[in-house]
């Protein structure tokens, strides 16, 4: 496997030199996760940063009665692994679990540490991506304040909609913060429009 994706990742920020960029890709290692297996089970401490070269994973967390709730989709090109337990060192509340054959590179955490204090322009590539990944995230909170269900499948069709070739709708719905059977509807509603 070669590393083209990997390296056309970091170039696209603007923020890495090539030439620091192929300091930084000789630090990750191939991984394969076939479907089903987890990446990050809840309880463990996320020591992976992973960018997902081919497939499909989700993030998920159990909620006080145990059901599954689906906290996010990641796919080819995203980097993927639980925040604050990478950062703080403790154990994850969250679940990453391929839901197709992946492939992807990773680095651990003292690597990525290493790296950091070593290149600023890393440094500043990592602070771009924590930043985006931030901002995602108040976005996807406030849209579950402000908007309707409808509203976030519609939005989700339109920027996401290879999610639909890749999840179950019981992970969507879930995600949408709906049961099954409300995202059955609002499906029906949306194709007779």
């Amino acid at each position: 496997m070669n590393k083209e994706n990997l390296t056309q990742f970091f170039q696209n920020t603007n923020l890495v030199s090539l030439s620091t960029t192929k300091d930084i890709i000789d630090h990750f290692q191939y991984k394969i996760i076939p479907k089903n297996q987890f990446q990050l089970k809840a309880g463990r401490i996320c020591d992976e940063y992973l960018f997902i070269e081919k497939g499909y994973m989700r993030t998920f967390a159990h909620d006080v009665d145990g059901n599954e709730v689906t906290t996010g989709f990641c796919s080819q090109g995203q980097l993927t692994f639980e925040v604050s337990s990478f950062f703080n060192r403790t154990k994850s509340k969250e679940n990453i679990q391929a839901m197709s054959d992946c492939e992807g590179w990773y680095i651990t955490y003292d690597q990525l540490n290493s790296l950091f204090h070593g290149s600023a322009e890393f440094r500043e590539f990592g602070r771009a991506v924590l930043v985006k990944g931030f901002a995602a995230l108040k976005t996807r909170m406030l849209s579950m304040i402000t908007e309707t269900a409808e509203e976030r499948y519609e939005l989700m069709l339109k920027t996401n909609p290879e999610i639909f070739q890749n999840a179950p709708l019981k992970y969507i719905a879930s995600y949408l913060g709906i049961t099954d059977t409300s995202l059955s509807r609002i499906r029906k509603e949306l194709l007779k429009k």
